[in-house]
């Protein structure tokens, strides 16, 4: 049976059988010392000569061979102790080798932490590049912060429920990447910039609490906070105040901080609120920096931004939404709403939570009247037959009973980004594109075949 290396510590004086990738292998004459690691860990062994077996193999083996290593679990001598590392105070003495699987030069090094080798090739050979030790971490602390979310979110009665990937093009403020249909020629699905309008219907459908890490997409510039498909975990609460919202997801981000980044401080709980014209005139952006020490990387200042203007006029002078059209104002401001009246005064029940100068959530609470979200879109110049045509599922959902609802979405790799003290979202997205939207590793964006053209009834034209 295997046991895994981060339990050798407990096996002093017993024979056990490990597997995993030989990490380092050093040739010290009569004595071969291979370093062998797993996902729990890292062991030194030591393949004595009267090993005979063993250590002919062992004299074959090379960096990134998986092997199966049976051996003796050994005290190493007191001088030979090693304090900076887990299983520093044992080494294995191999007793016998299999070669599992052998590997070719391994085309980039994953000994070290990998910022001194370019991002291209780490990209392209991500499946190497993902053993190192820095992306292993990033990536099981970032399935631990979920795991502690959703344990969390399920004490508290959400729901986990997934919504779908192929849905309607609608106008939500970016650009879709859309999915043509081989059935319903010249029709589109569209890949969803945000589950918003789903988790809006599962509060018309009764849920009352609802939660999922949605995958979204978007077909926008890349940066280094930013690819075209990425997570959110998204909420959404029925009969809930703007204070219910931020007050389970301080709950929620306390909770990770203190069980997975102990060493980093909150600067401040509760949260501070900063209403946004506050913000705007004092730090000159809606996402401030206010920690006490800029220099500190484990110090976190969370903030929420409030009290945001419901509206702002576009580059063609026209209404638009500031956040996005389903959001509520204020209760104050709900008459001004209906009577399209002081429009450029109108506050919104709307909320951003920020992080060391980053954006990680926004939210609001929502509009729950058909009749409330309609003036929306005709603030903002829509005539009412493309009102009906994109959002006539929603109004007539609204219209259906649904209660007052509101709920946010952070940013799931941007907020490990910053936990984790990486300088983009590519260091905690296991199979992460490059800065222009690229997957190196698959070839994509990549060209079709003609016969899957010609089911779809596309044309490609190309350029004179």
């Amino acid at each position: 049976m295997r046991t895994y290396i981060g339990e050798l510590n407990r096996k002093v004086g017993e024979e056990v059988t490990i597997s995993g990738w030989v990490d380092v292998r050093r040739d010290h004459g009569k004595l071969i010392f291979i370093d062998l690691r797993d996902m729990s860990g890292k062991v030194q062994m030591v393949i004595l000569p009267n090993h005979k077996e063993a250590h002919t193999l062992a004299n074959t083996v090379r960096p990134e061979w998986v092997i199966e290593v049976a051996g003796k679990v050994n005290a190493r001598p007191e001088k030979m102790v090693n304090k900076e590392e887990a299983n520093g105070t044992v080494e294995i003495e191999a007793l016998s080798i299999t070669v599992l699987n052998e590997a070719t030069v391994p085309p980039i090094d994953v000994r070290g932490d990998g910022r001194d080798v370019g991002e291209e090739a780490r990209l392209r050979y991500r499946y190497i590049d993902l053993r190192r030790p820095r992306m292993q971490k990033n990536i099981r602390n970032r399935n631990k912060l979920t795991l502690i979310t959703r344990n969390i979110l399920d004490k508290e009665g959400f729901v986990e429920i997934e919504t779908p990937n192929l849905t309607a093009s609608t106008p939500e403020g970016s650009r879709d990447f859309i999915v043509p249909s081989r059935l319903e020629t010249g029709k589109f699905f569209a890949l969803p910039q945000s589950p918003q309008q789903y988790k809006q219907l599962l509060m018309s459908s009764g849920f009352e609490k609802y939660f999922q890490f949605a995958r979204c997409f978007r077909d926008e510039d890349s940066r280094g906070d930013r690819q075209p498909e990425f997570t959110q975990m998204d909420l959404e609460m029925s009969f809930a105040t703007e204070e219910d919202v931020m007050q389970i997801n301080e709950k929620i981000l306390i909770n990770v901080v203190k069980t997975l980044y102990p060493e980093k401080k909150i600067q401040a709980i509760p949260f501070p609120r900063i209403p946004y014209k506050e913000a705007m005139k004092k730090y000159g952006t809606d996402k401030p920096d206010i920690r006490e020490d800029k220099n500190d990387p484990n110090l976190l200042a969370f903030a929420w931004i409030v009290d945001f203007p419901m509206f702002e006029k576009g580059d063609d002078g026209k209404w638009t939404f500031t956040h996005n059209p389903f959001s509520g104002t204020k209760p104050e401001f709900f008459d001004d709403l209906m009577n399209k009246k002081n429009i450029e005064n109108i506050m919104a029940a709307q909320y951003d939570i920020t992080l060391n100068g980053n954006e990680i959530g926004g939210g609001s609470i929502r509009n729950h009247k058909p009749e409330a979200l309609k003036r929306v879109f005709q603030i903002m110049g829509y005539e009412d037959e493309r009102i009906e045509r994109n959002f006539g599922h929603m109004l007539k959902a609204l219209g259906s009973g649904t209660p007052p609802h509101g709920g946010i979405a952070w940013g799931l790799d941007r907020l490990v980004m910053i936990l984790e003290n990486e300088p983009n979202i590519r260091e905690v997205i296991a199979f992460a594109k490059t800065g222009e939207g690229k997957d190196l590793m698959m070839n994509a964006p990549s060209e079709v075949s003609k016969e899957q053209l010609r089911e779809l009834r596309i044309e490609i034209k190309t350029k004179k």
